[in-house]
């Protein structure tokens, strides 16, 4: 494999993602859905929440988080499902016989687009949200606020690989989508009230450790971020087994 080769492929890769609509738009969400709830949110009741004795300030400045996530699960299979309409995996398979090559690049190139966005996205709603704080109002320096920060725009890029690898693994766009967002608004929480500390290894409620002030259960805010990293290897792992083995 040449550097040459590696640089042709990524720039083939880096085309469709510019030019596939679909998935540019939802690359784009992640950060107008993220900073839009965010602006709503702390707008309107952002002061009043913060006045809660419990309250944890950093947790709550990465509320808008939960909405991003959703977009950016939605790019990570965007990203991957064009290649399964109209034969379009035959032509980048046939331009790019070297499945590993393959795959490996565009997955390399989907969760870097998507840590390069998710930091974008996290530090600007959480420098943007702090201006309608007034005195409840916290800086980076804050303990544990560059750590959610940085965190988050992680979290948001091992999201968009556990979708990715899922949707090579089940070809398909919708049925990955149909799995996950459903998983993340309403099975994590009610499998959390059932299971107690287990639920901390769920893929997302373990990655939002992180945003945590001072996280509490079985892991801290970093090992938590790497059970959430277990989960998007595995799924990668899947998705590569598969198109590896499949006809294209």
């Amino acid at each position: 494999m040449t550097m040459s080769t590696t640089t042709a492929v990524l720039r083939s890769e880096w085309i469709k993602i510019r030019s596939v609509r679909s998935v540019i738009g939802s690359l784009t969400a992640v950060f107008l859905a993220t900073m839009a709830v965010t602006v709503l949110s702390f707008a309107t009741v952002g002061q009043a929440e913060a006045d809660n004795a419990d309250a944890d300030l950093v947790f709550g400045a990465f509320y808008a988080l939960n909405f991003g996530q959703i977009a950016a699960i939605s790019f990570g299979a965007t990203a991957i499902s064009s290649e399964y309409v109209n034969g379009a995996l035959r032509m980048s398979l046939a331009a790019v016989p070297r499945r590993t090559l393959f795959y490996a690049v565009k997955m390399s190139l989907i969760g870097g687009t998507a840590l390069a966005v998710g930091l974008v996205t996290s530090f600007s709603s959480f420098l943007v949200g702090q201006l309608f704080m007034g005195e409840y109002a916290i800086g980076l320096g804050e303990p544990g606020a560059l750590r959610a920060a940085v965190g988050s725009g992680i979290y948001l890029a091992l999201m968009t690989l556990l979708a990715a690898g899922l949707t090579v693994l089940f070809r398909s766009a919708v049925a990955v989508l149909s799995l996950l967002i459903p998983f993340i608004l309403i099975v994590s929480f009610v499998v959390g009230d059932v299971a107690g500390s287990a639920a901390d290894y769920l893929p997302d409620r373990a990655g939002q450790l992180v945003l945590h002030q001072h996280p509490e259960g079985s892991l801290g805010p970093w090992a938590g971020l790497a059970v959430t990293a277990a989960w998007a290897g595995a799924a990668l792992l899947a998705g590569w087994w598969a198109l590896r083995r499949r006809d294209a």
